[in-house]
Parts: structure tokens; C-alpha cells; sequence
């Protein structure tokens, strides 16, 4: 008997390692397709290449996962991570669709969802889901949110309710409407328990009160920012800030060589010319952002949106 539990265990094994193996890495496409910028441009996802074999298998991961309990609501946030980190925002939106039709009551899918939508410059449908997600979370206790891709420490630095807080924010700050964006980001850094989700709020707070006007307070921000902070992953907006404090200036800052928030610091960069009354500049820095950035980052898709206006 026992002999036979053991046979059955191996072939189901072999089963399971057969149908990974059946399934061909090289099969998986996306939309290459995504949406129109605000500039009127259409955004282009790459198709999927030999180089992403990583995040393919992941995505081939989560969808085996998703396959066995289409129900689950956890099944269903990866499932659409993991989509979205090939590049296929729109599908990702629709798995999020399906995973609010499924789970109502569950901000998680108004967040993830919103947040696509921002990428895809949704602007208005990603501020109804952020909006539905706050009356979801109110008087709720905040929760950690693990990292899709995970920083050098393996330490997630956001949560649930900061998240909401400031991709809403980032929506309407995208928008233009600088008081609801700053309501949003006071919400943000009250909600943050760590160095660097402080960073990162303080970040747009500043900003959005420069565009108020309102330069002293936006200056007071600056007070407790520091060169050591405990700063796991925001150091592009820990060292904006050091910047805009003129503790750093822009050959510190290099905006060209910050990796994958090289948008951020880029946008940050030609945005203070900006309030400091050197349009051509930072209109100039903008164009070059456009030009050379990845669609994707919100300091893109910012730069994108001051252009529009401007234009």
C-alpha cells in the first residue's frame, strides 16, 4: 500500500513537471497596443522577447495558480500583477474587471485596477476606482502590500492604504487639481510608518504646493529630510528632496543614470525649473523625457501631462 501512495505520488509529480513543460514559454503575447498618451500618441508595449523568459514564467505561474481557484481573490491580484509587469496593462484591467464582478467589497481590485488605468491615462476611470477604494478602507486596520518585484533588502515599504492614497493623488495631481492631489498626499504621509513612503509623499506634496503657491510650507516639508535616512528604495525621491533643499545639486543628482526611476528624477528635475520661472527649460527637459524615458513611469506620463497643457 504504502509502496503504491508513493507511485501515485511520483506520476502526479511528473504530471504536473510534463504540463509545465508542455506549455511553450514562447507563446505568450500581448497587446502590443496599450492606449493613447496625452499627447495624443498611441503607447506601444513591446512584444514579449527571449530576455523576458523570467517574467514570463512567473505570469505562466500565476495563471497555473489562478486556473485552479478562479475564485480566489489573492489568485486573482497576482494573476493581474504579473500581467501587467509584461507590459499588457489592458489585460491586466480586464482581469481586475472580472476580479470586481467576483469580489465587490475588495479594494485590492479598485487599487490594482486604478493604478492601470493611470498607466494607460485613464485618468478619470483610475480616480472612480481609487475614490470607491477609499470608502472601502475607511476604518479598516492598513496592510502591507508584497513587492511584485522585490527591492535589494526583500522588505515591501508600502501598504493597502498608502498605495490608495497615493495613486489617487498621483490622478489628480496628472489632473491638475492640485487641492484634491494634495488632500490625497497629506492622507498618504499620515498613513506612512517608514522612511521611505515619507520620502515619496513629501516628494509630490512639495511640488503640489509650489504649484499652490505656496512655497513656504512647501519648504517646511523639507525640514526633517536628511542625507541618512533608513531609505531602502525611494532614493531618487529621498535625493530630490535633498535637491529641491539645495543640499544636492543636478550633477548629484545625475536624473540620467537612476535605473528604473530615472523618469521620477528627470521630471522632478525639469518641474522645479518649472515653478522657478524657467519654462524653457523645463519645457526643454520635458521634450527630452518624452523623447528619450519609458512610457510607463509616472514622471513620464507627469511630463506628458504638463506638455499637454502647455501645448
Amino acid at each position: 500500500m504504502k509502496q503504491l501512495i508513493l507511485i501515485i505520488i511520483a506520476a502526479s509529480f511528473f504530471s504536473c513537471q510534463e504540463r509545465w513543460k508542455s506549455t511553450p514559454r514562447d507563446t505568450v503575447k500581448i497587446d502590443t497596443l496599450q492606449g493613447q498618451s496625452l499627447l495624443k500618441t498611441p503607447l506601444l508595449s513591446s512584444q514579449l522577447q527571449a530576455k523576458d523568459s523570467a517574467k514570463v514564467s512567473k505570469y505562466l505561474k500565476a495563471l497555473d495558480t489562478y486556473n485552479s481557484n478562479p475564485m480566489n481573490a489573492e489568485f486573482i491580484v497576482w494573476l493581474g500583477r504579473r500581467t501587467a509587469y509584461l507590459g499588457d496593462y489592458k489585460k491586466a484591467i480586464a482581469i481586475y474587471t472580472e476580479g470586481i464582478e467576483k469580489h465587490p467589497e475588495d479594494p485590492r481590485m479598485y487599487r490594482h485596477r486604478g493604478h492601470r488605468y493611470i498607466t494607460t491615462r485613464q485618468l478619470d476611470l483610475a480616480i472612480q476606482d481609487f475614490e470607491k477604494a477609499v470608502t472601502l478602507i475607511n476604518g479598516t486596520e492598513d496592510i502591507v502590500e508584497p513587492d511584485g518585484i522585490p527591492n535589494s533588502l526583500n522588505q515591501p515599504v508600502s501598504s493597502l492604504h498608502t498605495n490608495i492614497y497615493y495613486h489617487l493623488g498621483l490622478a489628480y495631481y496628472l489632473k491638475a487639481d492640485w487641492p484634491k492631489a494634495l488632500s490625497n498626499y497629506k492622507k498618504c504621509l499620515e498613513a506612512s510608518t517608514n522612511a521611505d513612503m515619507r520620502v515619496a509623499a513629501s516628494h509630490w506634496l512639495y511640488m503640489i504646493l509650489q504649484r499652490l503657491e505656496r512655497p513656504e510650507d512647501a519648504n517646511k516639508l523639507l525640514e526633517p529630510i536628511r542625507f541618512k535616512m533608513p531609505i531602502i528604495e525611494n532614493n531618487v525621491y529621498h535625493m530630490l528632496l535633498l535637491y529641491y533643499k539645495g543640499d544636492l545639486n543636478e550633477n548629484d543628482l545625475d536624473a540620467n543614470n537612476n535605473g528604473g526611476a530615472k523618469e521620477a528624477a528627470h521630471y522632478g528635475i525639469a518641474h522645479w525649473h518649472q515653478y522657478n520661472n524657467q519654462p524653457e527649460t523645463a519645457v526643454a527637459m520635458y521634450n527630452y523625457l518624452i523623447e528619450n524615458g519609458i512610457w510607463s513611469g509616472f514622471g513620464y506620463i507627469a511630463a506628458e501631462a504638463e506638455l499637454s497643457r502647455i501645448q
